[in-house]
């Protein structure tokens, strides 16, 4: 499960961009207060209508007798509806030996309750998007699924019911404890992260903010169950909660099914007591020194600052992205421009009590670390005095503007983002943040650097006395009832129209053509919310001969694309796609490159105009040249003793042997860091001359634009733009490799990877390609619910992170089983016996019944959620030009998936999937001697001796 990251904004921001698998974790929290924990006596309600309180922006709440708040937010564009219920109950809640209770509490509800007993498979089946995520102040559940009554309700009745009827049980509680110690082992393994942990530690001495939010590893495998039950029937109430359903539904209707749901809950008898601790003024610096086994070194420190709700946080958050902006920003400008190093970053926290602000700096290895350090600190205290400028705080407005555009344009993201403003106190103070962000002047800048910047409010370096020292005091949060009392907030958004996002829809109105130099363009014209557009672009470049010894240059010089043109410097070009609220991502390597794009439709023609300037005239500036260098070592030497880098590196280069100067060649660690050496500015500029164009290149439109317009751009810009080298597709061949097991030794690394898997002759196309992807998600596929899954996390708790993927090529007949995991070194033994043997049970008694349909619904349901999403939706438009398909693929495909029996699945399984060819790859540190399990409370210990 996720432990929510940075302040409400950047985590919204980061779901909005990323959706990965797994989260980083950031931790900060605080000393431990002792709560009583009393038995939940509860009164039955009467059943009564939900009373309507505030709107604003399209968003109503209600409020049920029981104390349940309710927002629905409509969105008839959306073919995906999502339920957030957010509890007000995080790190900040727990007592002395609770650490880490919150979080590991957001793991057990998933376990189960009498009515939903495998919440895993239900989500699986209904091709669902969710997870759970813990913070300092809060803990929420999401779940986005295909917009159906069914759906709804089915969602609805399982977050009803696992409010009050979670199982919470002790067995459940011994598998799960150490996959939280796994996830807990795995932020263990980032020295970036465990030097902010130890510096906000130090910077609180007895607030739970100084607290990680994952917990003291002691806590985590200590708690007793009683204890996790009760903390469960204390928070977990409807009068500690908000829930949220956002996306295409009918608000009269869902209104009546919530309260169907939740209404019957009673309202707990119980009185939940506010947290009163309150963090003393520091009055000096303090230091912290990390020493542990890595690669590069760090400078961190961290200020404590107002609450998120304060008018100070508004001007601090502006500060914040002004000296750290890249490269405008002074830390950007005194510490990476002259080399001292190799990156650095800033960030601050939006909290319903007073927070932090943290930065820190990467500093390379061979670099003087003093010299960083003296620079960062300096530098930091000179903010105090430093004069912005109007066009700095504008800068930083349109960048931190753009991102609340790009929430307000994702409905499903806000409804699940909403959860961090909700823990301040009130939904509607995210509506009040972003309007004090647009009224930030410079002299509000300047009043809270003058402020909160000075060095007794630091947290690094030594202790210095003073005779009179200037201290700060933090302010306390304000009534955010008298804040949001009269706000009304502004006209919500437009709507879009309501999509079928059927693949004979999509068909029927997708438009293609080719333009005048043969690059292939498809456009979806839709009316979208907040009119917005998404856009994908591929450039296909070179053979296999013109490419040969290249792959290092294309490379960087893809990487340099974003780094300024012949008509924007690398400032300007952040500046104007800020200004524009323009998501852009242009990229190059290997024989590819390309951008991807999401604007609105007033903005789209000059963000096309942008990036086909960008890709036609790169300036590769030495001097940022050198910058990206830097910062790319800084990354690569990180990962020299990082587990997953080192296990991945290893496995593609066993599973994909070409020759050294393929381009698809896949180089060591070591072997990058000496070839970007050798790359020159002229070798950059060279290889886009000879091999950059648009001659056989594809993109796809999919949203609400002009069409001859946009045609018309295109026709001007790209469609004009032809490539000097030709485009010659490079074929995979099946490579049938002989099993190999390699251990890679990485010595002070609590946290081990596990990569396993085959190559095999499978092309997307095959008869049996719709039979091993059915088997392939039951035994590693899904949510929580596959069969290793199941067994290695659910059960045996041996890894937080464990499943399979499966790969096919739609050109060749080359694909690839593999299978994953992430645990800790000493049980390296029991998760291979355990893979192996599930593995084995798969080819030899095969899948079910039960098993086999609830795969195929979640994989049809999960196919349709992804075309409802434009940006995937433009992705495989565009990807499907160059294979020459249409969405009958996918109908095809499913159709296909429908008519699959269980024998056809368990012989194509067992005929693909041969255990005596598979190769493991295998890292972490396994000279580490296994611990004892410490004993539970109560039991008998021994006092000497071997156990």
């Amino acid at each position: 499960m996720k432990i929510a990251t940075k302040n409400g904004l950047w985590a919204l921001v980061a779901v909005l961009i990323s959706g990965g698998l797994s989260s980083e974790v950031i931790a900060q929290k605080a000393r431990k207060n002792s709560k009583n924990v009393s038995a939940v006596e509860t009164v039955t309600p009467k059943l009564a209508d939900p009373v309507r309180g505030a709107s604003v922006e399209g968003i109503t709440e209600y409020t049920l007798q029981n104390g349940l708040k309710v927002l629905l937010f409509p969105d008839p564009s959306q073919q995906t509806i999502t339920v957030n219920i957010t509890y007000l109950v995080g790190s900040r809640h727990e007592g002395y030996g609770e650490t880490g209770m919150a979080h590991l509490l957001e793991h057990m509800v998933f376990k189960g309750t009498p009515k939903h007993p495998n919440i895993p498979q239900e989500l699986a089946e209904r091709g669902a998007r969710p997870n759970g995520t813990t913070w300092l102040d809060r803990t929420n559940y999401y779940e986005t699924f295909n917009a159906t009554e069914d759906n709804l309700r089915w969602a609805l009745d399982l977050e009803a019911d696992r409010m009050v009827n979670s199982f919470v049980k002790k067995e459940d509680l011994e598998t799960e404890y150490s996959v939280v110690r796994n996830e807990f082992e795995m932020g263990e393994n980032d020295p970036g992260s465990i030097l902010s942990e130890r510096i906000i530690a130090s910077g609180y001495l007895w607030h739970n903010y100084g607290n990680s939010t994952i917990g003291s590893r002691e806590d985590i495998e200590r708690v007793p169950i009683e204890n996790l039950q009760a903390f469960y029937k204390k928070y977990y109430q409807p009068d500690n909660a908000v829930l949220i359903v956002a996306g295409k539904i009918d608000p009269a209707k869902t209104l009546q099914m919530v309260n169907e749901y939740f209404g019957v809950i009673p309202r707990p008898s119980r009185k939940l007591t506010p947290t009163y601790t309150v963090e003393p003024t520091q009055d000096g610096e303090r230091s912290v020194v990390l020493r542990r086994v890595g690669d590069v070194q760090y400078v961190g420190a961290m200020y404590h600052i107002s609450p998120g709700t304060h008018p100070d946080y508004a001007p601090l958050d502006i500060l914040i992205n002004a000296i750290t902006d890249d490269p405008s920003g002074i830390l950007y400008k005194n510490l990476v421009e002259t080399k001292k190093a190799a990156s650095q970053y800033g960030y601050s926290f939006s909290l319903k009590e007073p927070g932090l602000a943290y930065f820190a700096a990467e500093v390379l290895k061979e670099k003087d670390l003093e010299d960083a350090k003296n620079t960062f600190l300096k530098t930091l205290d000179d903010v105090q005095t430093m004069q912005f400028t109007k066009e700095d705080v504008e800068r930083a407005k349109n960048k931190l503007s753009k991102r609340f555009e790009l929430i307000l344009r994702n409905t499903d993201v806000l409804g699940r983002g909403l959860s961090e403003y909700i823990a301040q106190g009130d939904w509607r103070t995210f509506f009040l943040y972003r309007d004090a962000i647009e009224k930030v002047t410079a002299d509000d800048v300047m009043r809270v650097a003058k402020y909160y910047f000075k060095p007794s409010n630091r947290t690094y370096g030594t202790f210095i006395p003073e005779p009179t020292p200037d201290r700060v005091k933090v302010p306390e949060a304000p009534n955010v009832e008298e804040l949001v009392k009269n706000y009304k907030g502004r006209a919500a958004i437009a709507q879009g129209e309501a999509f079928d996002p059927s693949p004979a829809n999509i068909d029927a109105r997708t438009q293609q053509f080719v333009l005048s130099n043969g690059m292939e363009v498809a456009f979806l014209p839709k009316t979208t919310k907040g009119n917005v557009v998404a856009a994908n672009l591929s450039l296909r470049l070179g053979d296999a001969t013109s490419l040969r010894g290249k792959a290092m240059i294309a490379s960087l010089a893809g990487d340099m694309l974003m780094y300024g043109s012949k008509q924007f410097s690398r400032q300007a070009l952040k500046d104007t796609l800020d200004k524009l609220k323009a998501q852009v991502n242009i990229y190059g390597g290997g024989n590819s490159a390309g951008a991807s794009i999401t604007t609105t439709r007033d903005n789209l023609a000059t963000v096309l105009r942008i990036v086909t300037e960008v890709l036609q005239n790169p300036v590769f500036d030495a001097s940022e040249f050198e910058k990206l260098k830097a910062e790319q070592k800084a990354q690569i030497e990180s990962q020299l003793s990082d587990p997953m880098a080192l296990a991945s590196v290893s496995f593609g280069r066993i599973m994909n042997p070409v020759e050294k100067d393929d381009i698809r060649y896949s180089p060591t660690l070591q072997e990058t860091l000496e070839g970007m050496e050798k790359v020159t500015v002229a070798d950059m500029k060279k290889f886009h001359a000879d091999f950059y164009g648009a001659s056989s290149a594809s993109m796809s439109l999919v949203g609400d634009f002009d069409a001859e317009e946009v045609r018309s751009i295109l026709s001007n810009g790209l469609g004009s733009w032809k490539s000097k080298t030709a485009f010659s597709r490079i074929p995979t061949t099946f490579e049938d490799r002989p099993a190999q097991v390699e251990a890679i030794k990485t010595p002070d690394k609590p946290n081990a990877m596990f990569l396993a898997g085959l190559n095999m002759p499978l092309q997307d196309t095959d008869p049996e390609y719709p039979a091993l992807l059915v088997g392939n998600y039951v035994l590693g596929g899904g949510f929580l619910n596959s069969r290793l899954a199941v067994r290695i996390r659910q059960k045996e708790g041996i890894s937080y992170g464990v499943g399979s993927q499966l790969n096919a090529s739609s050109l060749d007949k080359k694909g690839m089983f593999l299978t994953y995991a992430i645990y800790a070194p000493e049980n390296a033994a029991r998760l291979e016996q355990a893979f192996r043997e599930e593995l084995d049970k798969a080819r030899n008694e095969g899948f079910t019944e039960a098993e086999v349909k609830a795969a195929i619904d979640g994989l049809v349901q999960s196919n349709s959620v992804s075309r409802s999403k434009d940006n995937e939706l433009a992705g495989k438009l565009n990807n499907y030009l160059y294979l020459d398909r249409t969405l009958q693929f996918d109908a095809k495909l499913e159709e296909a998936l429908k008519g699959l029996t269980v024998e056809q699945i368990n012989a194509v399984f067992r005929k693909y999937i041969d255990p005596s060819k598979i190769s493991i790859i295998k890292a972490g540190d396994f000279d580490k001697p296994v611990p004892v399990k410490a004993a539970e409370p109560g039991a008998k210990t021994s006092t000497g001796g071997q156990n």
